[in-house]
Order: structure tokens, then sequence, then C-alpha cells
């Protein structure tokens, strides 16, 4: 146990967290052991369970709307049952703690053991009942009346010297009359240096307002509920108080509590668990710089040892053509490898559709036999109704390939994987979301496989995360799958029981009406035309790129002029850029960025084709494609000429 748990677990005050609905989510072991149950015994069940009846009802009618109204209350006087059905003397104090849209993230409940007081409070009863049982043997006696005037006294300034709480009498403006011993032990302040000065001139600035308030409220009715504010102490420092009071014969007769400590605690359990998070924050940052620096590493040392034998004269032409295909192949998967990345982080720029979930999940169940291999049986159910989403399908089938990849992984090779669609469900509460309205398509895949362990689900979304052995996983499969998911407006969920298996499950939005139609998938014969003469405007800021992307131009037939920003661009466009068939422009760039010429372009010259171009794909994610075409670096040749030969005007014969 570390130092922050331990501090939790043994506080001297015991501590619980609840749901918006009431339910404790966590007890400290200081109030577990109080009452008697184990932590786990209270976890689900409602702070208001554990009350005797009075306090039930109090609780209700009072304290409940109080922490609804205004977000807390503080010292509640109450009665929690134990296990063993005694009960105990508690002084509860309540806080809501909410998110930054004002949402309940959860209620902080603190409670301190009032036995010593209540034992205190008793012990001070019977010990007026015995003063006054003396008083009346006294009268029996027919002492005198100063006798009986000087054992009232005594009596008094024992209780005045020796009570630990702040005792003081003013007057109704607040100046103070008289004051016990306890202001020298708790504030320095010695009783002459106080008697005939007022509350405002030891109290806090930030206070003082709120401090007239309740001492002008105090004249009409008992102060019952504690008033908390800071008084100053000797040394110039602050220290916090609970009044109660009363204003009787022209005078105001206070007490006040020490509750420094209590916020200092407080305090300190935040920053506690304020460090916890970030703890977890760098933790969850480290192994995604690791896990991406491990995998590029990899794959630049494919490239770098390709290119150094390319570089050879003497290289035999089949051995070229091998390092050639290395080189393009670790391009790809260094392409994939960002690609999930940016999926996980909802960064990727989808390119939504409208698509029937059920045929694409036939498609994908009837080629999953080469994923999963022979062992394992694949099962489909799926409604004959059609099931319409918008969605991007190249990642919804690639997220289905994912999931079945690490359900083939989980079963060794043999078992069998359910895929099933379900398209009349709802979004439910997911890893403490709450539920979206709206309907959702519900696609899960259910192995039979090894389960996965409750203390490995919280984490199977991580990047790079891997149960698996080394070299058998990047960690990057379901990270897509989560990232693809959210972005697409639904979110994934996960049930599993180690030795039995585990079903994920896709929402998607729903697309409800009968006016949708899916888009039907073009043909693509891997051919595209090349250029025939005409002008691109290449509006790229770094030197490299932009020497590549003439030189790719160039040799597919088209001609280039090259701009090294979106000012440059505009100047050689002209009034009417007649003389350019095409802008082909970077997206992040110093200056006026693409989308920005883009737009400007789109304004001046509307006829002009805009083709854009971003390895930062986050940038278009966030701000929409706006109707221009894109594409994403790293590109190929091919992939250029394609794009071109749909976007560029083709010459009139």
């Amino acid at each position: 146990m570390d130092d922050l748990e331990d501090l939790f677990e043994n506080a001297p005050c015991g501590y619980a967290s609840a749901l918006p609905n009431g339910r404790i989510s966590k007890v400290n072991r200081t109030l577990s052991t109080w009452l008697g149950h184990l932590a786990d015994e209270l976890v689900g069940r409602r702070f208001l369970d554990l009350l005797n009846i009075a306090g039930k009802v109090y609780y209700e009618t009072h304290f409940a709307p109080m922490l609804r109204m205004q977000g807390f209350f503080a010292e509640v006087a109450l009665d929690l049952v134990r296990a063993d059905g005694t009960t105990l003397p508690v002084l509860v104090n309540a806080v809501v703690r909410k998110d930054e849209a004002g949402g309940v993230r959860f209620i902080r409940i603190t409670v301190f053991n009032a036995s010593d007081r209540r034992r205190y409070e008793r012990e001070m009863l019977d010990a007026r009942r015995v003063a006054e049982q003396a008083t009346v043997a006294l009268r029996e006696l027919n002492l005198t009346l100063e006798a009986r005037v000087a054992d009232r006294a005594r009596a008094l300034d024992r209780a005045w010297r020796l009570s630990p709480d702040l005792l003081a009498i003013a007057d109704a403006q607040g100046t103070l009359l008289a004051v016990n011993a306890a202001w020298t032990d708790l504030l320095g302040w010695e009783g002459s240096d106080l008697v005939g000065q007022g509350f405002a001139g030891l109290t806090h600035p930030d206070d003082l307002e709120p401090t007239r308030a309740a001492l002008g409220r105090i004249m009409t009715a008992p102060l019952v509920e504690p008033y908390e504010y800071r008084l100053r102490h000797r040394d110039g420092t602050y220290r916090r108080f609970a009044w109660t009071g009363a204003f009787e014969d022209g005078q105001i007769y206070a007490t006040g509590r020490h509750t420094t400590v209590e916020h200092e605690q407080a305090a300190a359990l935040v920053r506690a668990e304020e460090a916890l998070r970030q703890s977890q924050k760098l933790e969850a940052v480290g192994q995604l710089t690791g896990g991406v620096a491990h995998d590029f590493n990899n794959l630049l040392t494919i490239i770098r040892s390709s290119v150094d034998f390319l570089r050879r004269p003497d290289l035999p032409e089949d051995r070229r053509t091998r390092y050639m295909d290395a080189v393009s192949d670790t391009v790809d998967r260094a392409a994939k490898l960002t690609g999930q990345l940016l999926a996980f982080a909802r960064r990727q720029t989808l390119k939504p559709e409208m698509f029937n979930v059920g045929e694409r999940l036939r498609g994908v169940a009837d080629m999953l036999d080469t994923v999963t291999g022979a062992r394992i049986r694949v099962v489909t159910e799926i409604p004959d109704e059609p099931c319409i989403v918008m969605a991007d399908v190249s990642q919804f089938e690639t997220a289905l390939v994912n999931m079945a990849v690490n359900a083939r992984d989980a079963m060794d090779g043999a078992g069998t994987l359910t895929l099933r669609l379900d398209h009349t469900g709802n979004l439910p509460p997911i890893r403490g979301h709450a539920a979206a309205p709206g309907r959702f398509a519900c696609v899960s895949l259910t192995d039979t496989g090894s389960g996965i362990a409750p203390d490995q689900v919280a984490r199977i979304f991580e990047p790079f995360f891997t149960t698996k052995e080394i070299g058998k996983g990047t960690g990057l499969g379901l990270s897509q799958v989560f990232g693809f998911a959210k972005q697409s407006g639904g979110d994934v969920e996960v049930e599993s029981e180690p030795g039995r298996g585990t079903t994920f499950t896709l929402y998607l939005p729903k697309i409800i009406g009968d006016a949708c139609e899916p888009s039907a998938a073009l043909p693509d014969d891997g051919s595209f035309p090349s250029g025939e003469g005409q002008c691109v405007l290449i509006v790229e800021d770094n030197v490299e790129v932009g020497r590549f992307a003439t030189q790719i131009l160039e040799d597919i037939g088209y001609r280039t002029t090259w701009a090294a920003n979106a000012e440059e661009a505009l100047e050689k466009l002209g009034t009417d850029g007649a003389s350019f068939d095409l802008v082909f422009s970077d997206v992040v760039m110093p200056g006026m960025g693409g989308i920005a010429l883009a737009k400007a372009l789109q304004h001046r010259l509307p006829h002009l084709p805009i083709l854009l171009t971003s390895g930062y794909s986050h940038v278009l994610a966030q701000d929409g494609l706006h109707g221009f075409e894109l594409l994403h670096k790293p590109y190929s040749a091919d992939q250029l000429g394609r794009i071109l030969g749909k976007v560029v005007p083709r010459p009139r014969d």
C-alpha cells in the first residue's frame, strides 16, 4: 500500500464517495471498520440506508434537499447503524463534485466519529443535573445566597476555562466582551488583547461580508447550523472555525469549533487524488511514446537498410526489386501505424457514407476464415431487415477484423466466433458515461476463448497495451476500434469472464427513415489517366516535399508551378487563374493555411479545382472537409495520379 492509499484508507475520519444516484462507490477502511462491515458490503448501498429511522427522515426532509440546492452541507449530527445493530453517533459533511459541464461526478462524504462528543454532552448534562441537585440540596440546607452564587460561579468558570472550543460573549455590534482561554491556545491572543475589539478586526477580508450577514441573522434566531469562517492568528495566518450561538439579554453568546485540520485533511486528499491522476497520465504517455518509438524504429531500420543496399551499383536487379518492395511495404505499414494512432485519438479524417450494416457484416464474415483459420467456426446471426448507419466503411471493416483477430488469439486458434447484429438497441452507460439517446446498431463479436482478467479490462483499449507475447501483437488493434467508434458518434463495450470468453459490442448511430439509401461502391480497375499537359499549381512550404510532388506530377504528364506559401500562390494565380487547371495545396503552412487558401479561391475562382493534402489529419478531422478533395500523406504516385484523374478537367478533343 503506497502512502496516498494509506492516507485514504487509515485517515482519522471516514470517507465515502457516492454516485449521482446516491449509491456508494467507495469507502475507506476507517468507515467500514467503524460500521463493522467490509468495504465491499457498503459499496452499492445508499448512504441513507446506513442511518437509523429518525436519521433517514431528517436526511430526506432537510439535508438531501440542501445538498441538491447548495451542493454541500456540513456538521450534521446523525446516527449510523453498525452491522451488529448498535448505533454510531457521527458528524457528517457532504459536498457535490461537478465536471466542467456542470454535471455531478460524485458526492464526497466525510464522517467524523462523535462518540466522544456525545459522551461529553451526556457528561455535561449529568454534571448539570448534579449541579441542579446540589443547588436543591443547598437550598434545602438554606445556605446563604452568597455561597450559592459563589459555587455556581466557580462551576461556570471551570467550564469556561476548560472548554476546548472558542467561547465568546459580545454585544449587539460584535464587540468582544469576554473570551475564554481557548483563544490563547488556538489563536495566540491573550484575553486582554481581544476584549473591546470587534469580530471584524480578526476576520479574513474575504469572509467579512458573509460574517456580518451571519451576525445580523443571529439577532433574530439562534445560529443552530454552524457557520464557518476564518480568524486571524497572532502570527498573521488564519484558522477556520465553525460557529453556533444565540442573542439573549442584549448579548451574543457564541461557540467556535476549530475546523482547520478537517480542511487540511480534505485538501490533502484532493492533492493525493490529483497526484494519482497525474501519475496515471504520465504512465499512459510513457507507454504510448515507448510503443511508437519501438514500432517506428523497427520500420525505419528496414527502410534505412534497404536504401543502403539500393545505393550499391553492383546490386542485382532481382535484389534491387526486393529492396524497393520492402521500402514500399514498410511505408504502408508506417502509414497504417499512424492511422491506428489517429483512430485511437479520434483524429483521423473519416469518410462517412450510408451503408447496410448487415450486408457489410456478411461480407466480412465470408472472408474471416482466412483470418481466423480452419479450426475456428464463424457463426452469424444477422436479421434480414436493413440496418443503415452513417460511418466510414473501410474503418468499420477494419474494426471488425481487429476484433476478430483479437478473438482468434484469445481462442488459441480453435473455438467459435459469433457475429451478431441487433439494430433495435440503445447505447447503454459505458465506462461511467451516461447513456446516449437515439437508436443504435449493435454489432457484437463473441468468442469462446480464455477471457480477459478483470484488472486488464479497463486497459485493453489503451494504445500499445497487449497481453500477448512479444512479437505477437502491437496493442493498436482495439485502440483503432475504440477511436473509430467514438469518432463515429458511438462507443464500444466489452464483457468478459476469465475462462468463459469475451463479447465486444460496437455501437453505431442508426439512420432512421425510408429515404436513406446506402451508397454503391464504384469499381476500381487499378489504373488512372495520366496527365495531358495540364498545369498544376503546387503550394507546399517544405522544400523536399515540394520537389518530390513536382517530380511526380511531371513524370505522370502534368506541367507544374511551385509556390512556397499561400500568399505566393495567390500572386501566381492572378485575377482569373486561367494559366492553371488545378491547385494542389498542403494544409498546414506558415501564415495562411491550405484550408483558408482553398476557401478564398472557392470564392474568387469557383471554377478552379482544389486538392488538399496533409499529414496532420487532426486539422481536417476538426474542421471537416469543407467540400474539398483530400489526399493523405504519405501518398504514392499511383494515389496522386488516381485522384488527379478524377478532379482535373480533361482536354476536349
